[in-house]
């Protein structure tokens, strides 16, 4: 009977593992710390109030606005937001380089469905 032990483990599975493991952490973690809709807000100089709930509406440089990070259009945001409360803080995120329409219609809707406390992120200016 030959009983020889190990002389060497094969580590390579392991390692490919691991590097996949690592892979998605960081893939995950760059769209958890940057937010996953890329909207540049504009510059204003900075405000100590603090944030409460809000509702979050994004709206990114092509005009496509986000529900709380899903994609959603202006005529449907009726039946979305029917089961919240009016007076539920709105924060909006809108890109820089959007046309004032698209913030302005956004703007009228919500103010049409009767939400009134809405503010708008900007960046802090330098």
């Amino acid at each position: 009977m030959d009983s020889r032990g190990f002389e060497s483990i094969n580590v390579i599975p392991f390692i490919d593992i691991m590097l996949v493991l690592l892979t998605i952490v960081l893939t995950t973690s760059t769209f958890i710390a940057t937010g996953a809709i890329g909207v540049r807000p504009p510059q204003a100089s900075p405000s100590s109030v603090p944030m409460e709930k809000s509702l979050r509406l994004e709206i990114d440089r092509s005009g496509q606005i986000y529900l709380e990070g899903n994609p959603v259009e202006l005529a449907e945001m009726e039946g979305l937001l029917a089961g919240h409360n009016r007076e539920t803080a709105v924060l909006i995120r809108a890109d820089r380089q959007l046309a004032l329409q698209g913030f302005v219609d956004v703007m009228d809707r919500m103010k049409q469905l009767g939400y009134n406390r809405i503010s708008l992120q900007t960046e802090a200016s330098p």
